[in-house]
């Protein structure tokens, strides 16, 4: 199975909150990061560069196995 490659972007907000976006799915790591470098000339994301994340995921499987709690 060919993987996906998801391009996010985080920033922190106000009292510990974050927000996310989700800028793309991309069919090779090359391909994110040209779109990460196309992005870091828009407004808020060229004031954040180091909110973005690459990361590999397989299709038609579940990323997220342990579960997860609320502290």
């Amino acid at each position: 199975m060919e993987p996906v490659y998801l391009l996010h972007h985080t920033h922190s907000l106000e009292e510990g909150h974050e927000d996310v976006k989700l800028l793309g799915v991309f069919s090779t790591p090359e391909h994110a990061e040209r779109a990460r470098a196309r992005a870091l000339n828009l407004p808020g994301f060229k004031d954040a560069p180091d909110g973005f994340s690459i990361d590999k995921y397989i299709i038609d499987k579940m990323a997220w196995t342990a579960g997860y709690r609320t502290i």
